[in-house]
């Protein structure tokens, strides 16, 4: 059942998602070559308490960190550990926190350093198929515009979108309906309105848009080993268009 939410109730996941943001910011400033993805992970949930916010991750069916860190050709859930970052890596955050009953919920691509021309251009496509698909995100479209904005944005690009990790409604729970694949038809699917949060959030591949998960259990890598890039926001239906709940500026 997809919840449409009030005024009140979208107030709060604003506030949820400033939080993310706030602490997406300062975790970003610490990439550099040398610092290890668990440093990432500790300082972000450090952050988070420090907010009164709990980590929204941490436990969530058993995942045991509070920051997804995804390191070149990992797409997603990539688990922090003693690995240290090096010049060039290409590097995905994703952060979610829990403040007063809401949850808030985004993600970025950065560079250590200077990217190679590859790494540049798939994550400046990765970052325009998520505007892109926010901007369908209005009253009156429906889920397939979004996903088609979002795939045709990519694939004229000559990158392709993963298929089997999607979007997500959010709200009261970190993971609600509807499901946003980032593929599909336009004027297809669950007709859109005020009230709907939705954390809209291309993952492209370089290559193949086949997946494989590591014996881990949690890690997403692109089946072919080339790059990936992940950009997430937290976005509010209203009557005046998307609003970005996970930004800073609006």
């Amino acid at each position: 059942m997809v919840i449409l939410r009030k005024a009140e109730e979208i107030a709060k996941l604003r506030a949820s998602n400033c939080i993310v943001a706030e602490i997406l910011l300062e975790v970003q400033g610490r990439v550099a070559p040398g610092v290890t993805t668990l440093d990432l992970d500790r300082y972000s949930e450090e952050l988070a308490r420090k907010k009164g916010a709990k980590p929204a991750f941490k436990g969530y069916r058993g995942y045991p960190f509070s920051l997804c860190v995804s390191v070149n050709n990992e797409v997603v859930h990539g688990l922090p550990s003693q690995r240290a970052l090096a010049e060039g890596d290409l590097v995905s955050l994703d952060f979610g926190v829990c403040f007063k009953g809401y949850y808030g919920d985004a993600a970025m691509t950065i560079c250590v350093g200077s990217p190679s021309d590859e790494a540049a251009r798939l994550m400046r496509v990765t970052e325009e198929s998520l505007y892109r698909g926010i901007e369908e995100a209005r009253v009156g479209n429906r889920l397939g515009d979004i996903s088609a904005a979002v795939q045709g944005h990519v694939e004229e690009a000559g990158f392709s979108v993963v298929r089997d990790f999607v979007g997500h409604g959010i709200g009261r729970n970190l993971h609600e309906e509807p499901q946003i694949p980032n593929f599909g038809r336009k004027g297809r699917g669950v007709a859109l309105k005020a009230g709907m949060v939705l954390a809209i959030e291309p993952m492209v591949n370089a290559g193949t848009y086949k997946v494989a998960v590591l014996p881990d259990g949690w890690t997403v890598v692109t089946e072919d080993g080339r790059l990936s890039a992940h950009f997430e926001h937290s976005v509010a239906i209203t009557e005046n268009g998307p609003e970005i709940l996970s930004r800073l500026t609006p």
